[in-house]
């Protein structure tokens, strides 16, 4: 199959959730640049109809966290997705582009691909985390999956499907030697001090899980050293009033408050300032990394669906967090589970602090990752996905 010839490149999009947003305004840019007529339509948030998509319907409207809300709006998300893959139909783009959201995509576009539209997912779900057999699954939606980690395309391999590696927006995006002492001049931070960059998540039931064993564990390190810094970044309103929850129903709250700065955004900048990054396990984790800073992982979801998960054998690899896997090793203490704990925390932490050889030596590491996974990925993105509408076949 050819490009179109008589109409212009006809491309649907849909992203559920804000950094679907982002990613999908640089893939429509980086489209435009080679086919600048091009139509793109479907769902997405400002970012993306800043680019030039026609929004049928806003991101927001599928951002749904959480067991209990999904089924509320269930019927609606239904509906949605009637409405939008019949849309889609009936518009005939040339290719239509999941983007993450894989519980709304994935079956938009098995939908689609079984009437003839090619299908492009960008952003593979964790596979190389979580039961590998999902990647055929993703594979009958999808005619090809686009991965932002090295190690992912090789998983599709084994099952037939077809997955490129386009490096990750967050690599491109970032400096490969951050300047450290223009984010605390920044932040306000005393340059002669230590800092502690403190993320228990950016969701509420995140910080609600998490929130008070990490302060507890910034408790112990403070008593240890007066001079450190403390600072947590709010990724929103939503978050903040959730930390300062956890925080007021502290026991040591008074002696406390005054010693934990809060700050609206700017996680990225903190984390370049500080000496050790304490943060829940996630994509923060691969910020931190590229951040060149050491960190402490930490994470525990309800024991009931840790128990169900470790009973079913879910969970197929030894490590957890980004960091790690990319670099084949445990380069970074994990505290998972029952490990969560605030003396554990604190030692972790203070480990970081005590050992500046280490630190030292963790830098070239990340630096590495960092160029492995610089790859100018909208770019790459974009070629990929053209590449498939000219498939023959």
């Amino acid at each position: 199959m050819a490009l179109p010839v008589g109409r212009p490149l006809r491309i649907a999009l849909v992203a559920g959730e804000a950094s679907g947003d982002l990613l999908g305004a640089a893939l429509i840019d980086a489209l435009r640049a080679r086919h600048p007529d091009a139509h793109f339509a479907g769902i997405g948030g400002d970012l993306m109809r800043r680019a030039g998509l026609d929004a049928w319907h806003d991101a927001s409207e599928l951002a749904v966290m959480g067991l209990a809300e999904v089924l509320r709006h269930l019927p609606r998300l239904l509906r949605l997705r009637r409405a939008l893959r019949e849309r889609v139909l009936a518009w005939q783009p040339d290719v239509f582009i999941g983007i993450d959201a894989p519980d709304f995509n994935l079956g938009v576009e098995r939908w689609l691909k079984q009437r003839g539209v090619r299908t492009v997912h960008y952003v593979s779900p964790s596979v190389w985390a979580w039961r590998e057999k999902r990647a055929a699954k993703i594979g009958r939606s999808a005619d090809r999956v686009l991965c932002l980690f090295p190690m992912e395309p090789a998983i599709y391999a084994r099952f037939g499907i077809d997955a490129h590696f386009v490096g990750h927006p967050l690599a491109d995006e970032m400096p490969l030697d951050p300047d450290r002492d223009a984010a605390r001049a920044q932040l306000g931070l005393d340059a002669a001090r230590p800092v502690l960059a403190l993320l228990p998540g950016s969701r509420v039931g995140e910080i609600e899980r998490l929130g008070h064993d990490f302060l507890s564990a910034a408790a112990l390190l403070l008593a240890a050293d007066p001079a450190l810094q403390v600072v947590a970044p709010m990724a929103n309103a939503h978050a903040r009033a959730a930390f300062e929850r956890v925080l007021a129903a502290h026991p040591d709250a008074a002696s406390l408050a005054p010693r934990v700065r809060t700050v609206d955004g700017h996680a990225r900048t903190l984390m370049i300032a500080s000496d050790v990054v304490l943060l829940a396990s996630g994509t923060a984790t691969l910020e931190a990394m590229l951040a060149k800073r050491p960190m402490v992982v930490a994470y525990r979801v309800a024991a009931s669906t840790y128990a169900l998960v470790k009973r079913l054998g879910l969970l197929k690899v030894a490590t957890y967090s980004l960091p790690n896997v990319l670099a084949g090793e445990r380069v970074v203490p994990e505290l998972m589970q029952h490990d969560c704990t605030p003396p554990k925390l604190a030692d972790a932490v203070h480990g970081w602090l005590e050992q500046p050889d280490a630190v030292a030596a963790l830098v070239p590491r990340f630096r590495a990752i960092h160029a492995s996974l610089r790859r100018d990925a909208s770019a790459q993105a974009a070629d990929a996905v053209l590449d498939v509408v000219r498939r023959d076949g």
